[in-house]
Order: C-alpha cells, then sequence, then structure tokens
C-alpha cells in the first residue's frame, strides 16, 4: 500500500546525496477523491505546481550547480507525491555529476512522471535568472477584513458558503486565512486562496467563515484545494469555478494546486509569504 503512515513523513531518515528515485513515495489521489464525492469523470481540470528552492547537484567537472526548480503535476494523474519524499529525492542529486541543466531537467522529469503516474512538467531556472524572480499576489478582492465574529475552527463547514442568486457577477475574491494540517505529522500548511468565478454572488462573511473552518483539518494541500473547489460548486453552483492556492513552503518546497471547470493553467506568482 501507499499511504502515507507508510512513508518518511514524520520519521527520522537519513539523508542520501547520491542519486535515487526509489526515494519518491506516490499516495493514490482516489481514496480521498471518494470521500469529497469527486466522481470518477473528474469535474475539474487543474494541476499542482511544485516550487523548489533546494536543488543542487554537480557538473561533469564536479563543481556545484544550484537552481530553482518548477514541477507542473497534472490533476489527472493518478497519484500525488508525498512531500517529504520529494525533499529526499532532491537532495539525492547533490552529490551526483549531470552532464548539464537539460540532463538535469530530463531526469527529474522521468522520474517524477513515473511516481505520477502521468507526464511532469519540469522548468529550472539558474542563477543567471534569479533577478527575475518577482514577488507578486494573487490578483482580487481580499476578503479577510469582512466584519465578522468566529467560534468554528473545524471541521469545514460547507453550509457557511450562500450565493446570491438574483445578483451574477464576475470576481476574483482572495484569502490569506486558510490553514490546515498535515494528516501525519499535524504540522501546520499556511496558505492564500483565490477563488475566481462567474455566477451567483457568494456571500463573502460566509466564505471567510468557511475558509477559517478549514483550521484544524488534517489534509494534504490537493485534497484541501479539491475540497473547496467542490463545496463552492455544489452550494454556489457558479457557472465557472477556479481555486489555486498558494502555500507556505516547508522543506524548501511549495506546493499550489489549482482546479478549474475550464481548460488552462495559472501562472506561478511568488507571494510575499512565499
Amino acid at each position: 500500500m501507499t499511504t502515507p503512515e507508510l512513508s518518511a513523513l514524520g520519521k527520522s531518515v537519513a539523508y542520501v546525496d547520491e542519486y535515487d528515485a526509489s526515494l519518491l513515495f506516490p499516495i493514490p489521489r482516489a481514496p480521498k477523491r471518494i470521500e469529497i464525492g469527486v466522481p470518477d469523470a473528474l469535474p475539474f481540470h487543474g494541476v499542482d505546481v511544485w516550487n523548489a528552492y533546494e536543488l543542487s547537484w554537480l557538473d561533469a567537472r564536479g563543481k556545484p550547480v544550484v537552481a530553482l526548480a518548477e514541477f507542473r503535476v497534472p490533476a489527472a494523474s493518478p497519484n500525488i507525491v508525498e512531500s517529504k519524499s520529494f525533499k529526499l529525492y532532491l537532495n539525492s542529486y547533490t552529490q551526483t555529476r549531470l552532464a548539464d541543466t537539460a540532463a538535469v531537467a530530463q531526469r527529474l522529469a522521468q522520474d517524477l512522471s513515473a511516481a505520477a503516474g502521468a507526464a511532469v512538467g519540469v522548468r529550472l531556472s539558474t542563477h543567471d535568472a534569479f533577478a527575475r524572480e518577482a514577488v507578486r499576489e494573487l490578483d482580487g478582492e481580499c476578503v479577510d477584513d469582512a466584519d465578522v465574529a468566529i467560534d468554528d475552527y473545524g471541521p469545514p463547514k460547507p453550509e457557511y458558503l450562500v450565493a446570491d442568486a438574483a445578483a451574477s457577477v464576475d470576481e476574483a475574491l482572495v484569502s490569506h486565512l486558510l490553514k490546515s494540517n498535515c494528516p501525519v505529522t499535524g504540522q501546520p500548511d499556511w496558505a492564500s486562496v483565490q477563488i475566481r468565478y462567474a455566477g451567483p454572488r457568494i456571500d463573502r462573511a460566509g466564505l471567510v467563515r468557511y475558509l477559517v473552518s478549514f483550521r484544524r483539518h488534517n489534509d494534504f494541500h490537493e485534497q484541501c484545494v479539491e475540497r473547496i473547489y467542490m463545496d463552492v460548486m455544489r452550494r454556489c453552483a457558479p457557472r465557472q469555478l477556479a481555486v489555486y492556492a498558494r502555500y507556505t513552503r516547508r522543506g524548501g518546497l511549495d506546493i499550489n494546486p489549482y482546479r478549474a471547470s475550464y481548460p488552462g493553467e495559472p501562472g506561478n506568482p511568488r507571494g510575499a509569504r512565499q
């Protein structure tokens, strides 16, 4: 079985600094999707955008090279990759000699695609591109200043989501209040989330209450975003919907799931908290 409890997550492990693809630990998406009512024919498009800030290898002459990495794992892939195993795998490049950046990207894509069960996109940025890395927040109206008292911190309550069918809008709402917990270690996961939709106007106070009700919820990032997508779609019935969460990094990695009712992929706007 490939369940989180069997992974390296939450356990003391020896760090390997020589290439080892077997460190990657895939976890099937299906069980959690069944739990939240996602049908076999996915009701959304999407991608999980990973950013790695601690990637290094040796060039052909033994000199270290460092890079930032962006990975795009399709939402339609059968598996996610457990994050600590991802970190351990990336660390295994540290004392590995490779011909050039293209060879590194090719090997990363090959191994991660095998683990995810679908083609994973890889983009590497070396030091000459670092100055072009900018900080940019998710666009949309921030709802965090809504005048609301809250005393419910979980489990998630979809009933807080209310929409006004008499008022049709096309807008993006943003909150920085999303927080959930790792289902294995209980460590907190912090995120900003953008909900872009067209349809009945979503009540902002109710949306804030709903997002805060994840505060004691235990799930992986990808599963939280899919739960939000399904709850908003069921409760508010938008004509179009996209949910994008930008999580803060842990272990040199951040994970940013995106789910939408229409095809396409998001940009990769690194936020101030990332």
